[in-house]
């Protein structure tokens, strides 16, 4: 069993130290035990908890939808409907990124492509820049 500072429980996970405090503010992390002195000490539940967190939003799951799974892998014999809805709605959003993604990158081409390499009063690319109007990959 693990007895950890914060900093300790930092460097074990990768995670910064206000990452760790900021999660507990917000109840992703339960808080820890503290000694007499009022220092916080993680046990391998903290550390478990928080790989859990961190590779949730490695995969850009946000605040909400870790709560939700959290709260679900807490309940192991319910069904798996629920955390598949949210997997679902994470696809979702990644397909809708990727499709702005390219959508930007052939505007980006474009404006490359009609670039005359002459003078930057004519660039197109400057041109696009400066019209904070146009939006072609939104």
């Amino acid at each position: 069993m693990r007895d950890l500072a914060i900093g300790e429980l930092a460097g074990t996970t990768g995670c910064k130290v206000q990452t760790i405090r900021y999660y507990e503010q917000i109840g992703l992390m339960p808080h820890p035990p503290r000694t007499s002195g009022g220092q916080r000490r993680y046990a391998d539940e903290h550390v478990s908890r928080l790989a859990f967190i961190r590779h949730a939003r490695d995969l850009g799951f946000d605040i909400e939808a870790i709560r939700q799974l959290l709260a679900l892998a807490d309940q192991p014999d319910l069904r798996c409907g629920e955390v598949d809805q949210i997997a679902r709605q994470r696809v979702a959003e990644i397909d809708t990124k990727i499709e702005q993604l390219a959508g930007l990158r052939s505007e980006m081409k474009r404006m490359i492509r009609q670039c005359k390499r002459g003078r930057i009063s004519e660039c197109r690319i400057i041109g696009t820049l400066a019209n904070p109007a146009f939006t072609y990959w939104r």
